[in-house]
């Protein structure tokens, strides 16, 4: 139990309310936070510069020819790290993602809800880049506070329309960012310099997710972290006393007290100025601990900071920490558990490595015919009709060749087929195996063949042929 949760002054009602909505009439609280500043929030600057660069930058970097990243839902193409995965890979693609799953609870086990604060596109973009063309068009808090009640007069309308075209515009941007994510920037621009009616559906998927990013910047805002993303109520199952996290240290503040002049201080360091409260996104106290709302912005750590500083006290009242550290002095970051999810993360790891460099460019299934029998061949050989389906598992076109490795023998197709494939082609067909006598020492033979694009061999295979009895 946290010894703060003792304390005779301490309000428990926080735990019974959502500070997004309002208890008396029900409808949402919304949240002006104060403009943050601090050498914490700097460093998020820097980090979003960063970010954003990374995330703009990255479809324009091709390995080989083909996007570093792709995730072509509607052709069911993805490209990860240049690593073209296709339709006959996608249990490649899901080892990654439970990869990374596990990733997230690791990482969150050690380390709280950073990745939220300062990784997740949706904080970067709403506290990082629309929050801050609110500030630039309404002013800090208090302003936007006067503005949201003032009625609708001339500078509230020039001001309100002009977050809107702004907001629009941004979200349309980030709509066209995440489409180069999907299609490449290729067919993006293709899509912005040609005329529209040859990619109407993409457009519409544009002005669709313009549309979702404008509602989700511009009014979903916090709710889409405390309410629609299940990461945040995770939490409990996934912190632990051990893990770092965004925590007030309720042995130094408490008692809070506002500060006198003049008079001796005998209270803790807290001076109850509700400055973590008011910088908050999502309109919490951390003083009451660790909360599902909080993103670990690192906003209120800035505020207080400040504070301290002014009233020439110690930093740090509001820190990165864990709750062992600050009731005891004393915490692990590798416990059993993180252990437990180190050795299921590397085993994944080794096993998506393993299947990653043995993994073949191609995939080839080859079956007898039902209800064909064997054909003996007035030279003494004996053929066995097959049909086959030969997958391209990369995204460029190659030229395959089928050979026969063992025993000796000769292919004749059916027809005259084209095995030539495209990226993540298809090609299918019949082919007889003709194997001499003199090769067969059983009734059921088992057949090596494989696929070569050149000198390079891609794939090996077998099948099973079936001679007479003798």
């Amino acid at each position: 139990m946290n010894p703060l949760d003792t304390h005779p002054d301490f309000d428990e009602s926080f735990r019974d309310n959502f500070a997004a909505v309002d208890n008396t009439t029900g409808k949402r609280n919304w949240f002006f936070p104060q403009k943050p500043t601090g050498k914490w929030h700097n460093r998020r600057v820097w980090f979003t510069i960063f970010q954003l660069s990374v995330m703009i930058g990255l479809p324009f970097i091709k390995v080989n020819g083909q996007p570093l990243f792709l995730f072509n839902i509607l052709e069911r193409k993805f490209i990860i790290f240049g690593l073209f995965i296709g339709p006959q890979d996608y249990w490649l693609f899901g080892l990654m993602m439970i990869s990374f799953f596990v990733f997230i609870v690791l990482f969150t086990t050690v380390f709280g809800r950073v990745w939220c604060g300062w990784a997740c596109p949706q904080t970067v973009f709403m506290e990082m880049v629309f929050r801050k063309i609110e500030y630039v068009i309404e002013g800090d808090w208090k302003a936007q506070r006067a503005l949201e009640k003032a009625p609708w007069n001339n500078e509230k309308i020039v001001k309100r329309t002009l977050k809107v075209v702004v907001f629009m515009t941004v979200s349309f941007l980030i709509a066209n960012l995440l489409l180069s994510y999907f299609v490449g920037v290729d067919r993006l621009w293709r899509i912005v310099s040609e005329p529209i009616t040859e990619h109407l559906t993409l457009f519409l998927g544009i002005c669709a997710f313009t549309l979702i990013f404008f509602f989700n910047f511009a009014w979903l805002r916090d709710q889409a972290c405390t309410v629609v993303c299940p990461y945040g109520r995770l939490q409990g199952v996934l912190l632990d006393k051990n893990s770092v996290v965004i925590a007030y240290d309720y042995k130094r503040g408490e008692p809070r007290e506002k500060l006198h002049k003049g008079k001796e201080r005998t209270a803790g360091d807290c001076i109850n100025c509700f400055q973590c409260v008011n910088v908050c996104p999502t309109g919490i106290d951390i003083r009451n601990g660790t909360q599902m709302e909080c993103v670990n912005c690192t906003a209120c750590i800035d505020a207080c900071d400040n504070i301290m500083e002014k009233v020439n006290l110690p930093k740090g009242l509001i820190r990165f920490d864990s709750e062992n550290n600050i009731a005891s002095g004393k915490s692990k970051l590798i416990t059993t558990r993180t252990i437990a999810y180190a050795v299921v993360l590397t085993a994944l790891w080794v096993a998506l490595g393993y299947a990653i460099l043995t993994r073949d460019d191609t995939e080839t299934t080859m079956l007898r015919v039902p209800g064909s029998r064997y054909i003996e061949n007035p030279d003494g050989s004996i053929s066995n009709l097959y049909t086959f389906k030969l997958f391209n598992k990369t995204n460029h076109a190659i030229n395959p060749e089928m050979r026969i490795l063992f025993p000796k023998g000769s292919l004749k197709f059916a027809g005259i087929p084209s095995l030539h494939l495209d990226g993540a082609g298809m090609v299918e067909g019949s082919v007889f195996i003709t194997i001499p006598k003199t090769e067969i020492a059983n009734r059921r033979t088992e057949v090596k063949l494989a696929i070569y694009a050149g000198s390079e061999k891609l794939e090996e295979f077998k099948t099973t042929f079936i001679a007479p009895e003798e």
